[in-house]
């Protein structure tokens, strides 16, 4: 065991995850597998390719993989999101069309899942970058006469940090949220027993620390702190600018950001482990300790990648 309580990894694996509802989705290098409760309590696990920009041209290298992992991370996994709760029986999923729905899909046809998806991602990224990238810049602006033009970026990067906790704790009063949270532990627990070189049981699963160093959480954290470094260097005191700055900066910070959450996954230094703990610590958050039923569902998943990747 590390200082930060993670497993020593004897079978490292580039296997990640997401909880879903009612679920677990396991994702490999060329497919996932989503394993989901359905109504009758049975687990259905269903399989496709991880198809998406990653990989393709300029989006192979360092930085711009990156770029596109976020983007591909966006769309595939409210994707996946939306489908396992079709499979859960969730109340929203089966709730009559409105007018407007019914008008798009007379309009669309098969197409509005789709159509629907990229909408909501679109509506995602514009709440995100409100939130943390529009109100802190407006915030920040209250100090630009007490304050160096060149702190402005680090009091916008501290409000920034602040935001974000303050919203992770108050989605985690949330009765459903915190159902997800649950089966977010169970991924990493599963993922962290795989890494340990156990069998993949309950029993060998349930004493794993629900923490992992590639955890989605982490990586926000990583572009929050990263995104204060950055702003640091663009300085300017006109607000109209600094906020244009960072917005179209954002990609190039997701980059970084994977880079060094890629690289943190990797490796077991110390230096590592000081660079993760600040992420380690928020996941105490961001997850539960799962019931046995939920840790089967994520073995579920896991087993599902194994089977066709066979790391």
């Amino acid at each position: 065991m590390s200082n930060h309580n993670i497993e020593e990894r004897v079978r490292p694996t580039s296997i990640g995850g997401q909880a879903i509802i009612e679920g677990v989705m396991m994702r490999g290098k060329k497919i996932y597998a989503m394993a989901v409760r359905n109504p009758a309590g049975e687990i259905t696990v269903e399989k496709d390719d991880w198809s998406g920009i990653a990989s393709k041209g300029i989006f192979k290298f360092p930085i711009f993989r990156g770029m596109a992992a976020f983007l591909d991370s966006l769309i595939t996994g409210t994707k996946i999101l939306m489908h396992s709760a079709e499979i859960a029986g969730e109340d929203w999923a089966e709730e009559e069309l409105s007018p407007f729905e019914k008008f798009l899909q007379d309009k669309l046809g098969d197409k509005i899942n789709d159509v629907l998806i990229y909408f909501s991602v679109g509506v995602s990224v514009i709440l995100g970058m409100g939130l943390f990238f529009v109100l802190p810049v407006w915030l920040g602006s209250f100090f630009k006469t007490l304050i160096p033009v060149w702190g402005l970026g680090v009091i916008e990067g501290l409000l920034r940090i602040a935001i974000f906790l303050l919203y992770l704790f108050l989605i985690s009063r949330m009765k459903e949220i915190k159902r997800v949270f649950q089966y977010h532990g169970a991924e990493h627990k599963t993922i962290n027993c795989y890494e340990s070189g156990k069998d993949l049981t309950v029993e060998n699963v349930i004493p794993c620390t629900r923490l992992h160093k590639r955890c989605g959480t982490s990586f926000l954290l990583f572009v929050m702190i990263i995104s204060m470094v950055v702003f640091f260097f663009v300085r300017t005191d006109t607000v109209v600018l600094r906020l244009v700055t960072r917005i179209l900066l954002v990609p190039f910070i997701a980059g970084i950001s994977y880079e060094v959450i890629r690289w943190a996954g990797r490796s077991d230094s110390k230096l590592v482990g000081a660079i993760s703990y600040p992420g380690l610590c928020l996941q105490k958050i961001t997850t539960a300790e799962p019931d046995a039923s939920q840790i089967e569902t994520a073995i579920a998943a896991m087993k599902g990648v194994l089977e066709d990747e066979g790391e």
